[in-house]
């Protein structure tokens, strides 16, 4: 948190090591809130990037990412305030402070653009804000950052774990806002035969679900954890943002659910290839089917539509149901149970290696730099989720479009359905 222009997307990028986070030396560039994952002496913890915070404006992008920013506030363990050692002590500086002095959570003030020595002493001046502890911090160039993780981590509460049993399969209902996902869930724990218990989540305020079905144990993770304060005004889809993601992390099968009648938008896209990128096993259930049934769509026609747009991601398996009549509904807990399994898959080496064999021979991958590229040895080295490594004289020279050659492939020998797959290229 911060006012604006003090490096706060910097510092973003920084800590998650990718750049996902737009910099700009203009105020009022972040207005969406950016999500990531950090990880420190081996504690993974997750970052949210707001916005320029401007307490009492009523400007009207002000006003929505004072919204946003104080839902993070509200619901994170451990507060950021960035601050900038190039303009000093300013008065929108002091008005925060007064904010996150209230606020009963640790705070580290981090003295941005410290960029050197002399720079750094400049931070000191920042003790006067009544916070604590101060780090002279260099976004841009990495200075003082570790020591900033140290304490970070340090000071972050530990989590709390679930005892699971064994075989048990987390399953989160994802997707935008009004698309059935509590109507499904209610739907499926309604039934008398199912339902077994409820335990704490692992997100503050979730309650999970625990089922039996088809012999297996299932726990229906609570997308709603998050509980929204009386004197933070909602604000929609920032929150059912925060709130899927936790979900997803606390997963092993992600169901994500559109409209029939909307489609898939751009949003769906986005929330599925986050789950993706944590490598959770997927599944697509288009809800409200009953609604459009009878018209000229079919479900074939409307798949097909679906799989042109989901393109890399069109190993995701498809259903048509309906959480209001309940038509199809028990078939999301069965294709969950069986991407579940997808996900567990182990291939022999012995298997592994002859299919190698075979496609390379089908198809050689291409020369780099004069070179050919040999492709020795492979072995599935990890499942759930799957990995497997592949040793070759020159892994820089597999490129994107053999590795989507020999992950279709994959796909089509030995399964994986709804998995992401991870292939590793390494030198023999």
């Amino acid at each position: 948190m911060g006012r604006p222009n003090v490096g706060k997307s910097t510092l973003f990028n920084r800590l998650t090591e990718r750049r996902d986070a737009i910099v700009d030396d203009r105020s009022g560039i972040t207005r969406d809130r950016v999500y990531g994952t950090a990880n420190w002496n081996g504690r993974d913890f997750s970052v949210i990037d707001t916005g320029g915070y401007v307490p009492e404006s009523s400007e009207h992008f002000e006003v929505a990412i004072r919204e946003q920013a104080e839902i993070a506030l509200e619901e994170a363990d451990l507060l950021l305030y960035v601050v900038d050692v190039s303009t000093g002590v300013t008065d929108l500086d002091e008005a925060i402070a007064r904010i996150l002095r209230k606020v009963d959570k640790p705070t580290l003030v981090v003295a941005n653009k410290s960029d050197d020595v002399e720079k750094g002493w400049g931070a000191s001046e920042f003790y006067s804000l009544g916070l604590k502890e101060v780090f002279a911090v260099s976004a841009a160039n990495g200075t003082g950052t570790g020591e900033l993780l140290d304490e970070l981590v340090r000071q972050l509460p530990e989590v709390e774990t679930i005892e699971s049993a064994e075989d048990e399969i987390a399953i989160a209902f994802i997707g935008r806002p009004n698309v059935g996902k509590s109507s499904l869930a209610n739907l499926l724990l309604g039934k008398p035969r199912f339902i077994v218990s409820e335990i704490p989540g692992t997100t503050r305020d979730a309650v999970d679900s625990i089922l039996e079905f088809e012999g297996k144990t299932l726990r229906l993770v609570d997308t709603a954890g998050l509980r929204r304060k009386s004197k933070i005004k909602e604000n929609v889809e920032f929150y059912s943002l925060l709130r899927t993601e936790l979900a997803i992390q606390r997963s092993d099968v992600c169901v994500l659910l559109i409209d029939a009648r909307d489609g898939m938008e751009s949003q769906d896209i986005k929330v599925l290839d986050v789950a993706a990128g944590m490598k959770k096993a997927l599944v697509l259930a288009v809800n409200k089917w009953d609604l459009i049934e009878k018209e000229t769509n079919t479900a074939r026609d409307f798949e097909r539509d679906l799989r042109e747009t989901l393109k890399t991601l069109d190993y995701v398996p498809v259903l048509f149901i309906s959480a209001l009549t309940g038509k199809k509904a028990e078939r999301v807990l069965s294709v969950a149970v069986e991407v579940a399994a997808e996900r567990g898959r182990r291939i022999p080496t012995s298997d592994l290696n002859a299919f190698l064999d075979r496609q390379i021979a089908r198809t050689p991958p291409p020369a780099f730099r004069g070179n050919q590229v040999k492709i020795k040895y492979a072995a599935q080295v990890r499942s759930n989720p799957p990995v497997i490594s592949f040793f070759c004289n020159h892994p820089q020279g597999v490129k994107d479009s053999y590795q989507r050659y020999l992950e279709n492939n994959l796909r089509k020998e030995f399964g994986f359905v709804g998995v992401p797959l991870t292939l590793v290229f390494k030198e023999k």
